[in-house]
């Protein structure tokens, strides 16, 4: 190779280096990785370091930590108000599934596998879309995001813990809102509200939390799922099977249930308080929580986490 092209190579090669590994120069008030590049912009570099998602489905990991530490650092205030908003939007796709698939008692006597599949297709997916895409605090899906924002180091422990806490305790009151909302309505679904929740207490407390937790497993997934996706009709997507396929399996959903088995009782089911607590809610949440927070959360951040 002749002297002068060697030099001319020489040079750019020299400049592309200086251009790739420059310093960044910071703007005040904005964002910043830990390698000083602003957040959510894409920057080129030899080593392929960029400060947004990766590609593939290590990007939807990266969302998801987004999300669960967006989540801890929300305000008390719109924490609670979002809190119950998601537990009125699951109770009303809860009373949807009891208002379909769950008042057909003579499908279900021949043909139990179709009548499940109603009640998991109408209902609880409408519930879940209305969280995610009206924007939500739903505590079971949160039990996947924010404990990964936590192990990412992008989250306190304090923050996961009131997360959690904050948002379980608003679920719950926008579950029993819309509960005596719909029984004052009297749609006539009694006989189905009876028998759905005289079912969730006649189980045990391992069958309880083993279902709680293939439950959130999959509930978890779709809400991970959907995080890669912006337009309403690929959450849509994402949500739907994971969502309807848990139904249609017969497992427990914790912030379903907070609507569930009050509105069960209030429609005249023979349940008290307590059996309610002690043989569902505890079994289910503890159970949710491991399907979340491990099945989920702690098993992408191991295949994932940087």
């Amino acid at each position: 190779m002749a002297p002068k092209t060697t030099t001319i190579l020489l040079a750019l090669a020299a400049t592309v280096t200086c251009e790739a590994f420059q310093p960044v120069q910071l703007r005040p008030g904005a964002s910043y990785s830990k390698h000083g590049h602003p957040m959510g912009v894409a920057l080129r570099s030899t080593g392929g370091d960029t400060s947004g998602p990766r590609p593939g489905t290590a990007g939807v990991y990266d969302t998801a930590v987004a999300l669960g530490a967006a989540k801890c650092a929300t305000p008390l205030k719109t924490m609670t108000t979002l809190a119950f908003l998601s537990g009125a939007h699951i109770a009303l796709g809860a009373m949807l599934a009891v208002s379909t698939g769950g008042s057909v008692p003579a499908l279900k006597a021949q043909n139990p596998g179709a009548a499940r599949a109603l009640m998991g297709s109408f209902g609880l997916p409408m519930g879940l879309l209305m969280v995610l895409g009206g924007g939500g605090e739903l505590v079971t899906g949160n039990m996947a995001v924010c404990s990964a924002a936590w192990q990412a180091k992008k989250a306190s422990f304090k923050q996961l813990i009131t997360n959690l806490g904050v948002v379980y305790a608003g679920n719950l009151v926008g579950s029993l809102a819309v509960a005596f909302i719909a029984n004052m309505a009297a749609t006539g679904i009694a006989p189905g509200a009876i028998a759905v929740a005289s079912g969730k207490v006649a189980q045990t407390f391992g069958a309880a939390f083993a279902k709680g937790i293939l439950c959130n497993w999959l509930v978890c997934m779709a809400v991970w799922m959907s995080t890669a996706h912006k337009d309403l009709a690929s959450k849509a997507a994402a949500v739907f099977f994971p969502i309807s396929g848990f139904i249609a399996c017969g497992f427990e959903h914790s912030v379903a249930n907070m609507f569930l088995l009050p509105f069960g009782i209030l429609q005249g089911a023979d349940i008290t308080v307590g059996q309610a607590v002690v043989k569902n809610l505890i079994p289910v949440t503890l159970g949710n929580l491991v399907g979340g927070a491990i099945f989920v959360g702690a098993f992408y951040h191991n295949a994932y986490g940087k």
